[in-house]
């Protein structure tokens, strides 16, 4: 175990890890020798969130960012009223007798949305993944509203008015036949892009991030004080073109990753136009 902030040494290196704000326990790396900074970012986001250690911005010579959501059309709404749409789309399905099911990553994004809704989260069912790692989040003291895990429950309960969260993968495999009828939602940044719902197959879409948008991203870069951002994972060129006409030394990186974790999905570059209501009228 290494705190935040810790330097440890490594050859005449000093390394350091700070808080990255994407998840509990993320971290970005700052690396030091001879007076060169250098800092790796890994994933991050500025939006606030309870449920981990802020993003803490770091003074470097060179940033390596990512860029996941590197266009401008990339704008997060703010949480409240993520908040409030999903409890409308609840209220919808209960009134049809249904569950909602919201799909969203059993890391850190799951747990983003019970704190989200605190107080008023109401009956909660957890998919297994999602239940195992919000028992880590709560051993790690992190205050979340009570919960269930689907399993408890016989497959005839009557599911109308429970919000049950599981990874996206689970809302159009077997585990969610149990659910009938019952409203897919999915928590994203993709769902900004119109036309990922169509493709994703749920009904609505929630856009939600545990990265950075793009002012985010440029608010990030702004605070290091970087003169040389290496960007990664995303659409870099557009980042990389703004950051070159403000004259920094940007480029981007070559990396052997690629997607998040395979279950969502990179926007394309030609369908970049904000999502349109659906038929109910919902704005994600």
């Amino acid at each position: 175990m290494v705190d935040y902030g810790q330097r440890v040494v490594i050859n005449g290196v000093h390394v350091s890890l700070h808080p990255a704000g994407h998840v509990l326990g993320s971290a970005q790396v700052r690396i030091e020798h001879r007076g060169e900074v250098w800092v790796v970012s890994g994933d991050y986001k500025l939006d606030p969130d309870p449920t981990c250690d802020p993003f803490e911005p770091l003074r470097c010579h060179t940033f390596i960012s990512e860029c996941t959501f590197g266009l401008p059309v990339y704008r997060w709404p703010s949480a409240a009223s993520v908040a409030a749409e999903l409890q409308q789309l609840r209220r919808r399905a209960a009134a049809d007798g249904y569950a909602l099911l919201l799909g969203a990553y059993a890391l850190g994004k799951a747990q983003r949305v019970l704190a989200m809704l605190g107080e008023a989260a109401g009956a909660v069912a957890l998919h297994g993944a999602v239940e195992r790692i919000t028992a880590a989040y709560r051993d790690g003291g992190i205050a979340l509203p009570p919960t269930h895990a689907v399993a408890e429950f016989p497959r005839s309960h009557d599911w109308a008015g429970t919000l049950v969260i599981a990874p996206p993968s689970a809302l159009t495999g077997p585990w969610a036949r149990r659910f009938g009828a019952a409203p897919r939602v999915l928590a994203s940044g993709w769902m900004t892009v119109r036309g990922t719902r169509r493709r994703r197959s749920v009904d609505a879409g929630l856009v939600l991030s545990d990265h950075a948008d793009w002012p985010g991203l440029r608010n990030a870069i702004d605070a290091t004080g970087a003169q040389r951002v290496l960007l990664t994972h995303g659409h870099t060129g557009p980042l990389v073109r703004t950051l070159r006409q403000s004259g920094i030394d940007a480029d981007t990186l070559r990396t052997e990753y690629g997607g998040e974790d395979g279950s969502e999905e990179p926007a394309e570059l030609s369908d970049t136009q904000p999502a349109q209501p659906d038929r109910a009228g919902t704005q994600p």
